[in-house]
This record gives C-alpha cells, sequence and structure tokens, in this order.
C-alpha cells in the first residue's frame, strides 16, 4: 500500500500524467464520434445546413487550423509555466517548485491543449474528398470547432491563474491548506494507542547491543513514508522487536541504518528475509512530500519567511504572513494527540516509532525565524502574539510549558536585540500577554525594557 502512495504521489507531482489521461479521453471521444458520423450518414445536414455543412475542404481548413494553434497555445502555456515556476523558486524558494507542478489547474490547461490538438489531428485522417469516398464526420468536426471556443476561456483562466499563483498569499494558502490536510490525515488518532501505549521502553533495554540486527538502506535518500502497521503486523507475526532508527522526513545516506530489529524470544534468529521485509516498509526517495511528512510543509514556509527577511530581502510583512500561517498550522497540531512511541498488535510491545513530537514541530516553525528576525521589533511580536493563539488552542499542560519557553526565547532575544527602550516595550507587552496565556514566567518585564535577559 505504501508504494502505490508513493508512486500515486510521484504521479500527481508530474507534468505528463493529467495531460496524458486527457490525450487518451480525446482519441476516444474522436474515435466515438467519427463512428456516429459514420453510421448516421449525417441525416442532420438538412435540417441543420449553416452548422453541420461543411465541405471536405472546409473542414480540414477549420480542424487544420485548431490543431496549429492548439499546439502553440500549449507550446506558449508550457512556457508561462516554467517561467512562473522559474521565478517563484528564486524569489521565495526552490521548495515550492513541486508545488506548481502539482497545480491541478496547471496540468489542467496543459492537458487540454494538447488534447484538442490530438483529437482534430485523428478527425483530419477521416475526411475523404469529392474523388474519393466521400466522407465528412460532421459531428466531430462541429466538436472540434467547439473544443476550440472552450481553448480561448482555458486559456483566459490560465492567463489568470498564474498570475494569482504568483502572490505570496496564493502561495501561503495553498502550501497552508496542504499541509493541515496532511495533519488531519496523519494525526485523527494517536499511533500506537492501545494497552501497550504507554509502555515503557525497558523491554528494549534488557537485550544485549549485539543482540540487535541493523536494517540498512539500500539507497541515499530522504523517507517519505513508514508503513508503521505494517512493522507491527510483521514484528507480532514473527515475534521481533524493532527500533525505528530512521522517521519520515529525514535523511539516510547508502548503507545508513533504518532500523534495528532482535527476535523476541531465543528460539528464533533474525535472518536476511526479515531484513529485507522490514527495509521494504521504509520508502525512500530523492525529495520530501508533505503527504507523509507535516514538517516539511512547515519548512517550505519558514524557508519563504528567512528568504523575506535577508538583508537582500528585506519583507517584513511577508515574514509576518508566514508566521500567522505557521501559527495555524501548529495551533491544529497543539490540539491533536501525536503518534505514541511504542505500538503492537498482540498486547506486547514490538515497534519503537520514531516520529517527531509537538516540541519538534515548534521549533521547526519558530526557532530559526527568531534569530533571523534579529532586531526586528515587528517579528518579535507577532511571533509572541502567534504562541499566545497556539497555547489558547490547547489545555496540555506539557504543550504549553513548550510555548512557554518559546516565548521565553524571543525574549531573551529581543533584550539582546533591539536598540531603543519603544521596541523594547512593545515587545515586553506581547511577552506578559503571552505568559498569561501560557501560565510562563511572571518575572517583571523590566528586564527586557533594560535589554537585561530575564
Amino acid at each position: 500500500m505504501n508504494k502505490l502512495k508513493q508512486v500515486w504521489a510521484s504521479l500527481r507531482a508530474s507534468l505528463w500524467f493529467v495531460p496524458g489521461i486527457m490525450i487518451f479521453i480525446s482519441i476516444a471521444l474522436a474515435l466515438v464520434l467519427v463512428e456516429i458520423d459514420f453510421r448516421s450518414g449525417g441525416v442532420w445536414l438538412p435540417d441543420y445546413p449553416l452548422v453541420f455543412g461543411l465541405g471536405a475542404d472546409g473542414a480540414r481548413g477549420m480542424l487544420t487550423a485548431i490543431a496549429g494553434s492548439m499546439l502553440t497555445v500549449a507550446a506558449l502555456a508550457f512556457s508561462l509555466t516554467l517561467n512562473a515556476v522559474s521565478q517563484a523558486s528564486g524569489q521565495f524558494t526552490p521548495r515550492i517548485f513541486r508545488n506548481f507542478m502539482r497545480d491541478r489547474a496547471n496540468q489542467f490547461v496543459l492537458g487540454y491543449f494538447v488534447s484538442v490538438f490530438a483529437f482534430c489531428l485523428l478527425v483530419l485522417r477521416t475526411i475523404r474528398g469529392a474523388d474519393e469516398l466521400r466522407f465528412v464526420p460532421s459531428l466531430a468536426v462541429m466538436a472540434g470547432l467547439l473544443l476550440a471556443l472552450g481553448g480561448i476561456v482555458v486559456l483566459i483562466f490560465f492567463i489568470h491563474h498564474i498570475a494569482a499563483s504568483l502572490q505570496i498569499t496564493t502561495i501561503l494558502d495553498n502550501i497552508t491548506n496542504e499541509t493541515k490536510e496532511a495533519v488531519e490525515r496523519l494525526l485523527p488518532h494517536a499511533v500506537g494507542e492501545g494497552p501497550v501505549a504507554g509502555m515503557q521502553r525497558e523491554i528494549w533495554d534488557t537485550f544485549e547491543k549485539n543482540l540487535w540486527r541493523k536494517v540498512l538502506a539500500e539507497r541515499a535518500g530522504y523517507v517519505q513514508n513508514v508503513d508503521t502497521d505494517g512493522l507491527s503486523e510483521f514484528a507480532s507475526e514473527n515475534g521481533l522487536l524493532i527500533k525505528m532508527c530512521r522517521g519520515t522526513g529525514e535523511y539516510v545516506g547508502r548503507g545508513g541504518v533504518l532500523a534495528e530489529v532482535a527476535s523476541s524470544t531465543s528460539m528464533r534468529i533474525v535472518d536476511a528475509d526479515d531484513v529485507r521485509s522490514i527495509r521494504e516498509l521504509f520508502n525512500l526517495a530523492s525529495h520530501r512530500t508533505i503527504e507523509q511528512d507535516i514538517g516539511y510543509g512547515i519548512r517550505q514556509i519558514v524557508d519563504i519567511a528567512l528568504k523575506a527577511l535577508s538583508s537582500g530581502v528585506n519583507d517584513t510583512t511577508t515574514a509576518i504572513n508566514c508566521i500567522d500561517k505557521l501559527g495555524d498550522i501548529v495551533s491544529e497540531i497543539a490540539c491533536r494527540r501525536m503518534p505514541g512511541s511504542i505500538t503492537s498488535t498482540d498486547d506486547v510491545a514490538r515497534v519503537m516509532i520514531a516520529a517527531p513530537g509537538f516540541a519538534d514541530y515548534v521549533e521547526t516553525a519558530f526557532d530559526q525565524i527568531r534569530i533571523s528576525g534579529r532586531a526586528n521589533q515587528a517579528v518579535f511580536e507577532r511571533l509572541l502574539s502567534t504562541l499566545s493563539f497556539i497555547g489558547e488552542c490547547t489545555r496540555a499542560s506539557d504543550r504549553r510549558a513548550i510555548l512557554s519557553k518559546q516565548a521565553e526565547l524571543i525574549g531573551e532575544y529581543a533584550a539582546e536585540t533591539l536598540s531603543t527602550a519603544y521596541e523594547r516595550d512593545r515587545v515586553a507587552r506581547k511577552l506578559s500577554e503571552a505568559r498569561r496565556v501560557l501560565g510562563g514566567s511572571t518575572g517583571s518585564d523590566a528586564a527586557i525594557l533594560e535589554g537585561k535577559v530575564n
């Protein structure tokens, strides 16, 4: 199943899959309409001569013009798409390149024009003039004309879509929505829920180090996803214990350790077949994807914020927009259960999961932005406001403690980098509000005003 998910994700991110399907549909449509024309013998010609009354030469000329124009517009659409991708990648982050390739609208537009071109070619080859067995597929020719007129609407839509897709708000919205969909899909229930979810890890510590057999990666790449259910079932069926050493989104080199496995009984020895079966449950690729990797969606938005805060760009507004979107994503995570660290299917602790926790997501979202926002009062204020918002979305004291620690780090960095009392005063007020929400330190904010660390 994981392999199928990986193949589907690759197909969805390609510029050829949807256009290829549309070409096959256009070919089937052309063949069906030509067959209908042939079997009907053009019975509608006398009733609608102005609509279906083109001769062989007129039909050939019109379809030739349509085919040529559609191919030209298709080339233009490909050029505009690649130019937009190049511009967005350079201006924001190269990690959004695949987002443009995955855009359904772009794929549909490219597929529409090339499929109309294929449709016209197939219909053209069936037209016969007076010196032959006369046949003009009037219904198919009319369909070609309607498709060409539809191409005008599609072209206008495409130009509007490309212009809109280059706006930073649209890019951030798309990344945010896709990441929240991944949160909804991956964190509806805790991995490893049940009687073994809270078991301690001492069971693994009872095994000597030399009893563990390493599962090595046969190729280098990022772990796109791991079939944790499959690991649990395999471990339970074969009496094994498995420790994941690499989680989704992590990079592993060729020969790197994906997991370690040991037998829970002395009657069984871990063999090469076990290692091979476990390795197949890890899917590696040359890139990360949001579908199974929530952290990658956060990473994309953080990269855009870092680019905006760089000295060459210095776009505070974009950075603040990114912080708002990060708050939206992390707040969704804050009210959900994290994957369990231990899982099984037979009431025995079988698999130790390697998965990011809430603290990891918070650090990924805010650490680098805090550092890159050096001496930027607006960034510090928005970070503190966002942490307060996230804190309002969860009642878990441990998660509020994580957010509180992040708020204190922002206050500390603001005290070190802000140069005026006015700026420090504004940040101090936001820090005070964050402390009230998160239940953090209630010490005096005067330390920030004086440029000291609380």
